[in-house]
């Protein structure tokens, strides 16, 4: 919360990456209930973008193209919702860039991203844990997937290193 106080903006950004299960919208959540500039914040989690268990990369893509570009420039920004169940978008969000926002995500931190946020953040643990705490929260409708996506979240470091572009590192056991 002093990272995000000490900014002195009225409008900051708080990125929040980190691998499935890590614990990111927990964390999103607190720092949104604790929120220490006045006014509302607006929060953004990837899982509402990902098109598909396939979508990471272009999830993070919709989120920085039409959210984190569009709030670093002044400019209303704008998300589609991924209907799971349908298998398509849904309605759209707008995102005010007069107001905090908090954007959680596997794949949110990228070198790009980094430059337009205010605070970065990744969040990480033991494997073993933060597939306890991923099924838990999730099911069997994660369980045949988690492999596949944790093959995304490798390409993703691989590709991207968020953790070396992020401010502040969170190892949750």
């Amino acid at each position: 919360m002093r990272a995000v106080e000490a900014l002195g903006v009225t409008n900051p950004v708080v990125v929040i990456d980190g691998r499935s299960g890590a614990g990111k919208t927990t964390l999103a959540r607190l720092v949104a209930d604790r929120w220490p500039i006045g006014g509302p914040v607006q929060m953004v989690a990837l899982d509402s973008l990902y098109p598909g268990w396939d979508g990471l990369a272009e999830g993070a893509q919709r989120a920085y193209d039409g959210v984190l570009r569009a709030h670093a420039r002044g400019l209303m920004g704008s998300w589609r919702r991924w209907d799971w169940e349908r298998s398509a978008e849904a309605e759209t969000h707008g995102v005010d860039p007069a107001l905090g926002l908090i954007l959680e995500g596997c794949g949110v931190l990228t070198p790009a991203a980094a430059r337009v946020a205010d605070v970065s953040v990744w969040v990480d643990g033991p494997a073993e844990s933060r597939r306890r705490r991923a099924l838990e929260r999730d099911g069997d409708g994660f369980r045949p997937h988690w492999e596949r996506w944790a093959r995304q979240e490798d390409e993703h470091i691989r590709v991207h290193a968020p953790e070396a572009s992020a401010q502040i590192r969170i190892e949750v056991p």
